[in-house]
């Protein structure tokens, strides 16, 4: 489906997309897209600013569009959302534990509990440097 029949059914739907379902980014927003989606780079020289959709606008989207494929992409929105839910219950389930246990053991094994905590943050993305390196005297 073009984007244009899918902004078609956004603007003849109007009343099913309040604020919180969508939004247009701004001019930082976009430059931020455009900047971590290559695949998304014509949007840099586009006249219109781009639309998001939450969690329900992509649900509701997928309603309205009534093809076979947004029925697909409506069931997959879901089943994406109710992992990422449970994703991060998991994870304050364990951020909770963790820490009565902390308070249970307290100095004993503070090193091991620093340790758990820094390994439950995101990894850092790596960067290769570009270009050459200026080499010692020979």
């Amino acid at each position: 489906m073009t984007t244009k029949r899918l902004l078609q059914q956004v603007y003849r739907n109007r009343e099913r997309f309040p604020a919180d379902f969508m939004f247009q980014l701004n001019a930082k927003e976009m430059d931020e897209v455009v900047a971590n989606c290559n695949h998304l780079k014509r949007l840099k020289f586009s006249a219109v600013r781009a639309r998001a959709f939450t969690e329900h606008g992509a649900v509701m989207l997928a309603s309205v569009l009534n093809t076979p494929t947004a029925i697909n992409a409506s069931i997959q929105v879901v089943r994406a959302f109710m992992r990422l839910r449970a994703f991060l219950q998991a994870h304050k389930q364990l951020g909770r534990k963790l820490s009565a246990l902390e308070k249970k053991y307290d100095s004993q094994f503070k090193e091991v509990f620093d340790s758990i905590r820094d390994l439950m943050q995101p990894p850092l993305a790596h960067r290769r440097r570009i270009g050459f390196v200026a080499s010692s005297a020979r």
